[in-house]
């Protein structure tokens, strides 16, 4: 037998609505110890995940488990970035926008036994200013609600709508100037999405084309709408037509800067920040190893109804904390 693989599982206690306790027994219990030497730390503070992954890289660990949300797994893919440490998802968060677009099941076990799968490929991350995101980054109405669902001492899919809906009629949409290698435009937005994956989380499609090996941006904007244009919007940003939408303009690129009227709110995958009244958003190809299910070319016509079932299973399972 060849020599293990060494993995850190990092826990960060605070995501989502789920308890820990018994998260470390379950790692021990599901990963395989024939080929993964484990080792199990939960995180004390913000930024704690980055430090222990930066200590990970330099002792040469050959994967770091992200056990929390989108802001966990940040913390610890930005510190993984042209390493030889790949990245694993364990997805316990609110929304888990990653794990979702890469395939991962939101349920411990399940997620784990893909870790067990040793499938490794490489994929892009970017970088708006100095920040590194690897879900999405955007501007406008989706940074205002990070930010108040970020003051909320409660978690979950069902307090980031209840923000969104409360936040929507209070919400000033402003004009910004986009600049690309195809030029510059002024738009008047209600959001400013950047995606390089496809979804903010809980199946939520932002930029249902994007793709995280094509080095490429999928940008979105939402132009201001009514609250009748709600309903159909909603439906669309569930149903992966979001791009459909005429009050919607989306279109790839390696980069973009985004220029407002002054400083303000962002978010970088989920997490709000104070960024400068310029953002400069660029793609990098192939910067991180990652941890993936293997593809399944030949799906069924009743895999799409089996998913949405174990999303909704997975859903009602946070929400009441079991």
């Amino acid at each position: 037998m060849g020599t293990r693989k060494r993995l850190l599982a990092i826990i960060n206690p605070i995501s989502g609505t789920h308890s820990k306790v018994n998260i470390p027994e379950t790692i021990k219990a599901t990963l395989d110890d024939s080929i993964f030497d484990i080792q199990i730390k939960f995180t004390e503070y913000a930024g704690h995940a980055t430090i222990l992954t930066k200590e990970a890289v330099a002792e040469k660990t050959d994967y770091v488990l992200s056990v929390g949300g989108d802001g966990t797994c940040n913390e610890i893919a930005k510190a993984l970035i042209h390493s030889d440490t790949a990245l694993g998802i364990i997805p316990i968060g609110s929304g888990n926008g990653l794990a979702r677009h890469l395939g991962i099941p939101i349920d411990v076990v399940r997620a784990l036994k893909i870790v067990n799968e040793n499938r490794t490929v490489a994929l892009d991350y970017c970088k708006a200013n100095d920040k590194v995101f690897f879900c999405t980054c955007g501007v406008g109405f989706d940074a205002w609600v990070s930010m108040k669902f970020a003051e909320d001492k409660h978690r979950g899919g069902l307090t980031y709508l209840r923000k969104a809906v409360t936040e929507y009629m209070k919400y000033k949409t402003e004009t910004y100037r986009l600049e690309s290698k195809d030029g510059s435009v002024k738009e008047k937005a209600f959001l400013i999405a950047c995606g390089n994956a496809s979804q903010y989380g809980n199946n939520a499609y932002i930029a249902p084309r994007a793709n995280m090996q094509d080095g490429k941006l999928d940008v979105t904007i939402i132009r201001p709408f009514t609250p009748f244009d709600i309903g159909p919007l909603a439906v669309q940003l569930f149903t992966k037509l979001i791009d459909r939408n005429s009050n919607i303009k989306t279109f790839e690129t390696e980069s973009i800067s985004i220029i407002r009227e002054k400083p303000g709110i962002m978010h970088i995958d989920g997490e709000p920040i104070m960024m400068d009244a310029r953002i400069d958003v660029s793609c990098i190809p192939g910067g991180l190893k990652a941890l993936v299910p293997e593809e399944n070319n030949k799906k069924s016509l009743i895999e799409p109804i089996q998913s949405v079932f174990w999303d909704v299973v997975d859903t009602i399972k946070t929400e009441l904390n079991i």
